[in-house]
């Protein structure tokens, strides 16, 4: 017997009907009519439903938009009946594509950052030249991965750079309760083609490198040195930990950098030890200046 468990959403408009097993390989729907459905015989049930707005499958779960003239409370066990009584009588929730390409295997591990809310997924293959940081669901329109991260309750923000995704998450839930989760939806989301970054990211990202060496170029020496040995000692060993730290800006007179933390350093309880114990101890003495202080600004 199928059991679907009913989750709200940060939108009120919005409800998920989760499964107790994915019920895609990692392929996302989204359907906004019953015409549009036709690769979802669920769906294309569910829109029989006047209040039905819009239809998502991904993952183990059933996510649905409503029209205004219902409240979820009037019609939620009645929604998530008739998605049971579907599902056990052998209807299908998604046609599968045979021509789909063939899975990629990866492989995709989970590590701990010096952040107790951040999580590091290490994946085996190279996924960006450039650090993306997404604070909301409304900032992915450059990332797939990072939308469907984002329907996941607990997910506060997610960070992406080279072999690595960092997850954020809210105190709501335990990383014991959730990696694996996090870790198989990850894994066979790239597995099965699904994008992590688009094209237009990347297009996006050479055209601010070329941005960044004008701006370089027109900085005073003090500042260049600063940038440079953040790029060279401190942005390694802060990547290993799931994290960026980009230079912001150097007050000359009275001696403040400014960084901006991403990832995992991005209200990490120790970063301001870090920074005040490592990174500002390291500009004092590479650049011979006892009066620099270092300030942290989260992206």
């Amino acid at each position: 017997m199928t059991k679907i468990t009913i989750k709200e959403t940060q939108n009120p408009t919005i409800l998920k009907f989760e499964f107790e097993d994915f019920i895609t390989q990692n392929q996302n729907f989204e359907f906004k009519n019953i015409d549009e459905a036709q690769a979802s015989p669920l769906a294309q049930q569910l829109f029989y439903l006047p209040f039905v707005k819009t239809v998502y499958i991904s993952g183990n779960f059933i996510a649905i938009e409503r029209f205004s003239i219902v409240e979820w409370d009037d019609v939620k066990d009645a929604v998530a009946e008739q998605i049971e009584a579907f599902v056990d009588k052998g209807g299908v929730i998604i046609k599968l594509d045979e021509t789909k390409a063939k899975k990629q295997p990866i492989t995709v591990y989970g590590e701990t950052t010096p952040n107790p809310s951040a999580l590091k997924f290490v994946v085996s293959r190279m996924l960006t030249k450039n650090a993306i940081e997404y604070k909301n669901i409304d900032q992915t329109a450059s990332s797939p991965l990072a939308k469907e991260l984002f329907k996941f309750p607990y997910v506060k923000e997610v960070f992406i750079d080279e072999n690595y995704i960092s997850v954020t998450k809210y105190d709501v839930n335990e990383w014991q309760e959730i990696t694996l989760e996090l870790r198989t939806f990850i894994k066979q989301f790239i597995e099965n083609g699904g994008t992590v970054l688009d094209e237009t990211l990347i297009e996006v990202a050479t055209k601010n490198d070329i941005t960044k060496d004008e701006a370089f170029d027109k900085l005073d020496v003090t500042s260049q040195q600063i940038i440079n040995i953040l790029e060279e000692y401190v942005k390694p060993a802060v990547a290993a930990d799931g994290g960026n730290i980009a230079f912001d800006s150097f007050n000359e007179e009275n001696k403040v950098v400014k960084v901006i933390l991403q990832g995992a350093c991005s209200g990490c309880p120790s970063s301001t030890f870090t920074l005040k114990s490592g990174i500002e101890n390291m500009l004092k003495s590479m650049l011979n200046d006892e009066k620099i202080t270092v300030e942290a600004l989260n992206a």
